[in-house]
C-alpha cells in the first residue's frame, strides 16, 4: 500500500535520468472505481505540468517516466487528490459520522487504484515522519497506535472540487442516517455544499433535516435557494419554525416567498407574522454569563463565582466566538459534571434554540415548552446574544395578552 504522504515531493527523473521536476499531485477517476490516471510534476518551467499514467514507469521510491512523454490537461471527470480530497470532509457512512481526510491511501500495483482514506492520527503523524517515533515510545508504555482506515466503498464525500458536490448517486445510503444526524453534518459543511447534498434526498427528508438545523444555518441556507424553492419548503415545515426562518430573512426575500405560497399556507404563516407586533424586548433580561469556548470548566466555574453574585439566577451558560456570536450552550449540571480542565467546546451543545425580538410570545412560548427549557437566548441577524427571555415571564406576558 502506498500513501499519498510518501510519495508527494519525490524526484521525477525520465528513464535516461533527466530530472523533470518533483511529485506534487496525483489525478484520479470520480467513480467508484477511482483509478489513478495522471500526476502532478511541479518542474522549473511550470508548476502544475500534468502527465498520463501510460508514460509513469515507476511510482513508489521515485517517479520514472518514459524519456518521451506527453503533458496533457485535467477530464471533467477527474479530481485532484491533495485539492479535492486531502483534508476535506466525509461522511463515514458505517460509523455514522464526518471525519477528515488525513492521509490517502493507493494499491501499490499497476493501474494504480485509491483504496481509501486515513483518518486516525497514524495519518497525520506520517506527514511529519514521526510514525515509527511515536509508536516506539507509545510501545514502551504498553499503547500501540492503530489505523483508522476506511475504504473508499465505505465513504460519502461532503466536499470535492471545483465548486461542484460530487456524492455517489446511492440516495439509500444518506437515507440511512437520521435526519438530526445529517443536519450535524451539513452544519460542519459549507452552506452551498449543504443546499446539494438535500437536492439529493428528496424534499420530505429535507424538510427534517432542516428542522433540525440552527436557526442561524437554516437562515443562511434559504438565503441560497430561490425564492420558489423556499417556498416550497417552508409550505412542508411546521409554520412556527417557517416564521423563526422567514423573520431572519429581508422584508423583500420574504414577501416573495410568500408571494409562491398556496392560500391555506399563506394564511397560516401571515397569522403568525402578525403576531410578531408584539415585541418581547419588554421582558428581556440581560442577566446572562458567556464564556469561551476553550476556556476550562474550572475558568468558567471561577467566572460564575466572579461574575454573578447578583444575578436573581443562573441556569445556562452561554458559549460565543471571537466576534461575540452565540455558538453554544450547556447548564450547570452538564458543567458540575467535568473534569476542571475539559473544555467548553467538547462538551457545549452547538444547536441552541434561539429566538428573535420580534418573535410572536405565543411562538416563544410554545419553544419554552416544546424543548423543556427555562430561559431562551434572544439574538439579532448576525447571531449576537441580546438577552434572555424568561419563562414565568413569557407565561405572564402571554397571559396579560390573552385577558
Amino acid at each position: 500500500m502506498l500513501y499519498f504522504s510518501e510519495l508527494q515531493g519525490h524526484k521525477a527523473y525520465t528513464r535516461d535520468g533527466v530530472h523533470v521536476g518533483r511529485l506534487k499531485d496525483v489525478i484520479f477517476l470520480a467513480s467508484d472505481t477511482p483509478a489513478v490516471t495522471k500526476i502532478v510534476i511541479k518542474t522549473s518551467q511550470d508548476p502544475n505540468t500534468i502527465i498520463p499514467m501510460q508514460y509513469v514507469k515507476k511510482l513508489n521510491g521515485g517517479v520514472i517516466l518514459e524519456k518521451n512523454y506527453k503533458i496533457s490537461e485535467l477530464d471533467e471527470n477527474e479530481l485532484f487528490l491533495e485539492k479535492n480530497l486531502l483534508n476535506n470532509q466525509i461522511i463515514d457512512i458505517a460509523g455514522d459520522k464526518v471525519v477528515r481526510v488525513n492521509d490517502v491511501a493507493i494499491q501499490d500495483k499497476p493501474g494504480y487504484i485509491i483504496a481509501g482514506v486515513d483518518i486516525g492520527i497514524i495519518g497525520i503523524l506520517r506527514w511529519f515522519r514521526l510514525e515509527d517515533l511515536f509508536n516506539n515510545i507509545l510501545r514502551r508504555i504498553g499503547i500501540k497506535l492503530s489505523s483508522q482506515f476506511l475504504s473508499w466503498a465505505d465513504i460519502q464525500t461532503l466536499e470535492l472540487t471545483r465548486g461542484h458536490v460530487k456524492i455517489k448517486r446511492e440516495q439509500t445510503k444518506l437515507e440511512r442516517i437520521r435526519p438530526e444526524d445529517l443536519a450535524d453534518y451539513l452544519e460542519q459543511t459549507t452552506v452551498s455544499n449543504a443546499k446539494n447534498i438535500l437536492k439529493i434526498v428528496g424534499e420530505q427528508q429535507s424538510v427534517e433535516v432542516i428542522n433540525n438545523l440552527t436557526l442561524s444555518y437554516q437562515t443562511a441556507l434559504f438565503k441560497q435557494f430561490t425564492s420558489e424553492q423556499a417556498a416550497k419548503l417552508i409550505s412542508f415545515m411546521d409554520p412556527e419554525e417557517a416564521v423563526d426562518v422567514l423573520y431572519a430573512l429581508s422584508k423583500k426575500k420574504r414577501e416573495k416567498i410568500l408571494s409562491f405560497l398556496s392560500d391555506r399556507i399563506y394564511n397560516k404563516i401571515s397569522y403568525l407574522l402578525n403576531l410578531s407586533e408584539t415585541p418581547i424586548g419588554g421582558i428581556l433580561t440581560t442577566e446572562f454569563l458567556t464564556v469561551e469556548p476553550d476556556q476550562t470548566a474550572k475558568e468558567v466555574t471561577a467566572k460564575i463565582r466572579r461574575e454573578t453574585q447578583d444575578f436573581y439566577s443562573i441556569t445556562y451558560v452561554y458559549v460565543t466566538n471571537k466576534d461575540n456570536q452565540l455558538i453554544g450552550v450547556f447548564d450547570l449540571h452538564e458543567l458540575l459534571l467535568r473534569r476542571s480542565d475539559t473544555q467548553v467546546y467538547k462538551f457545549m451543545t452547538q444547536r441552541v434554540v434561539t429566538v428573535h425580538l420580534n418573535t410572536p410570545v405565543t411562538i416563544v412560548l410554545r419553544k419554552l415548552v416544546k424543548n423543556k427549557l427555562y430561559a431562551l437566548p434572544v439574538v439579532d441577524q448576525d447571531k449576537h446574544l441580546l438577552g434572555l427571555v424568561i419563562y414565568d415571564d413569557v407565561v405572564h406576558l402571554y397571559l396579560g395578552e390573552n385577558e
